[in-house]
């Protein structure tokens, strides 16, 4: 009887490791096929509308990568305010819906992340820098940046308190130039409508937009627009409405494919 018991416990104890390790080997099966499920998982389809708030000189290059977004994920739509970020920064902490604000200076930006209005810090994208815009063929035959001083030349400038309007004085201050504009204008592509209508000899702006004017203006460039380069940053908005696409469209515009549009509109590289 003891003979038999023991064969008997001998016989179960490999039985019983066989079991344990079959056991394992299931777990770990299940833990494998578990990770797997979770990688081979699709990301969530994006929907719905981006709201953008951005700089005036933005307009084309952003057109341009919102229908671009648009291609790349069915089903959503980019809806564009373009103004003077002063204006955008205002609409922002007045309460506006808005998934994504793109400035062109960092100083606009602050009157958004003050308020604590972004989620996480603004990021630089671009940067931009002036150049003369005048009537083509340039019949005043500007050439440098004191020209615009010369008497009788009508000569517009965007508004102080915006980024084109600061990097205007700061350009004019590093040449020691004095002039008195005929008008201020509260966005640079108003300050560029005016040379195009011919209501005004020259008007300092963006290289980008000489260039977005496709031959209506003639651009003049000048050494003292490198003390007024402006750094573009873009954020994503605290309340915004579409967070998920407006990550998106934001990883858009800093991709190399972003790049490549922003550049070739006459943007410089953060």
């Amino acid at each position: 009887m003891t003979r038999s018991v023991r064969r008997t416990r001998r016989m179960l104890k490999p039985a019983g490791v066989g079991a344990a390790a079959l056991m394992a080997l299931s777990a770990c099966s299940s833990s494998s096929d578990s990770s797997t499920d979770r990688a081979d998982k699709p990301a969530p389809k994006l929907s719905g509308t981006v709201t953008v708030f951005a700089a005036a000189s933005l307009k084309e290059s952003f057109t341009a990568l919102g229908g671009q977004f648009e291609k790349q994920h069915p089903g959503t739509k980019v809806s564009f305010s373009f103004n003077g970020s002063d204006s955008l920064a205002a609409s922002i902490t007045g309460g506006a819906p808005a998934d994504v604000f793109a400035a062109a200076s960092p100083k606009t930006m602050a009157v958004v992340t003050d308020k604590k209005g972004t989620a996480g810090t603004p990021a630089t994208f671009v940067r931009n820098q002036l150049e003369i815009a005048t009537v083509p063929g340039n019949p005043h035959k500007l050439s440098h940046l004191k020209d615009l001083a010369q008497s009788g030349l009508k000569v517009v400038l965007c508004d102080r308190t915006v980024p084109c309007g600061a990097a205007a004085q700061k350009a004019l201050a590093a040449g020691r130039v004095k002039l008195t504009p005929v008008s201020y204008e509260q966005d640079v592509k108003g300050a560029l409508t005016k040379v195009e209508l011919k209501e005004a000899d020259a008007a300092l702006v963006y290289r980008t937009d000489v260039k977005a004017a496709h031959g209506k203006v003639e651009g003049v460039e000048f050494p003292e627009s490198a003390d007024a380069v402006n750094d573009y940053p873009i954020a994503l908005l605290k309340d915004a409405p579409n967070a998920g696409a407006a990550k998106a469209f934001i990883a858009l515009v800093r991709s190399a494919e972003g790049q490549k549009v922003l550049t070739g509109a006459g943007f410089l590289k953060p």
